[in-house]
């Protein structure tokens, strides 16, 4: 599904005009991409968290070069799942099965 398609879908929904949802569903990405930014974690309960990650410090090779790199510390963005969500998924995989 894509960005448009979840614009028309809320659109047909709620009777909102296409170009009202679509500005919503951009500020929401840019809330969201601007929180994660900050450190800020963004908790939507029922749905899932939008949350930073750090992952630490490695070192990785480069087979081309036969050399060795460190890759810093950094931080990237992930999304964690709300139980419900989960279980909602998982029943409908159950449901596909014959």
């Amino acid at each position: 599904m894509t960005k448009a398609d979840i614009v028309n879908e809320i659109a047909k929904n709620t009777g909102v005009d296409k170009a009202s949802v679509l500005a919503s569903v951009e500020s929401f990405m840019e809330i969201v991409k601007g929180s994660l930014a900050k450190n800020e974690n963004v908790y939507l309960r029922g749905f899932g968290s939008f949350i930073v990650k750090k992952r630490a410090q490695k070192t990785a090779r480069n087979i081309s070069k036969n050399t060795t790199i460190i890759i810093p510390e950094h931080n990237i963005p992930a999304f964690k799942p709300a139980k419900t969500f989960v279980g909602q998924v998982k029943g409908s995989a159950k449901k596909g099965k014959k």
